[in-house]
């Protein structure tokens, strides 16, 4: 169900009155949120053709719909080209270039091994996985399997792609597309808290977002950013989880391993020209680790936020890239 609200501010120094107006919605297993200022907005347009465009990235996309284009390309032979969108094969170009940076830590090919921990569309195991299964299991992933032409896409092993950590963020960026071709020049795009923002907030201000507190049962800021013309997307593990006699399996697997990541990593910000980056390179240094992420970071010169899980309680470290952003502290 979708819900429309519009809230009317004039901006400082305009002749128009300018509409914030917000509009949120279900998608992707999650939610969506768009603040976008304008004078001239027709919202029941906007958001039809929101919505419109979310519908059209999931049937291509999602892992949950069995006749996606991805579910159909997981479903068809081995060794056989398959035919998908250029949307589809875009983000998989950007998947690989990052699955690369990242020497291995991002890969889309890991849905076997995202499955087989009860993280996709499968139920949560009653046991967890044996050292046998997670090895067999690796023997169906990597990203070296895949080939991707302009077209179509072919796999020599029965791989299974998930687009789960880049799709949400490119999502993002396609929202963000249509609301510049509408000639919106101030707004907000956020799917399940990757974000993407263009020029200022209603009191002609950087868009203000807060990065949380790595706490599973609580909604705190922990540090503000200062966001303007650029993506952003968070990776932890502190609410995407279960627990087995007492040991806790985060949603995000290293692909090297088969296994969940385990670190003092609590959770990862990225910002980026493209939420899709970002989300992308958020997952990645999830898998790396602090040490070897941030390394990476001041290497390519990344704008990276990590908290770290100490046992005096949270610590925060952030790439050069980043400091610019932060808002100081009061």
């Amino acid at each position: 169900m979708r819900k429309l609200i519009i809230l009317c501010i004039v901006l400082l120094g305009g002749c128009d009155q300018a509409q914030q107006v917000a509009i949120f919605g279900n998608t992707m297993g999650t939610t969506y949120s768009i603040k976008v200022i304008s004078a001239d907005i027709d919202q029941a347009n906007l958001s039809a053709e929101i919505e419109t465009r979310l519908r059209e990235i999931n049937g291509l996309m999602s892992t949950y719909m069995p006749d996606s284009e991805l579910s159909r390309f997981n479903q068809s032979p081995t060794n056989e080209w398959f035919a998908v969108s250029a949307e589809t094969i875009e983000v998989l170009e950007m998947a690989a270039d990052i699955y690369r940076l990242s020497d291995g830590s991002f890969d889309v090919t890991v849905g076997p091994l995202v499955n087989l921990w009860g993280f996709g569309p499968n139920p949560e195991p009653d046991q967890v996985p044996g050292a046998k299964q997670v090895t067999e299991t690796l023997e169906t992933i990597g990203f070296e399997h895949l080939q991707i032409r302009a077209d179509a896409l072919r796999k020599d092993v029965d791989l299974y792609v998930d687009l789960s950590a880049i799709a949400k963020g490119y999502a993002v960026d396609q929202l963000a597309e249509l609301l510049d071709g509408h000639g919106i020049q101030h707004y907000l795009v956020e799917i399940g808290g990757e974000l993407r923002s263009k020029g200022a907030n209603a009191q002609e201000e950087p868009w203000r977002v807060a990065v949380e507190l790595p706490e599973s049962n609580q909604r705190m800021p922990y540090r503000i950013v200062e966001l303007m013309d650029m993506g952003m997307a968070t990776s932890g593990d502190y609410r995407n989880y279960f627990e087995r006699n007492g040991v806790r399996y985060s949603h995000t697997i290293d692909p090297a391993t088969g296994y969940p990541i385990h670190h003092n990593l609590a959770s990862v910000t990225v910002l980026a020209p493209s939420a899709a980056l970002a989300d992308g390179l958020a997952t990645a240094i999830n898998v790396m680790g602090a040490d070897r992420g941030l390394a990476l970071a001041e290497a390519q010169g990344l704008a990276v936020f990590v908290i770290l899980k100490q046992d005096t309680g949270f610590e925060a470290q952030y790439s050069t890239a980043f400091g610019p952003y932060l808002k100081a502290e009061e």
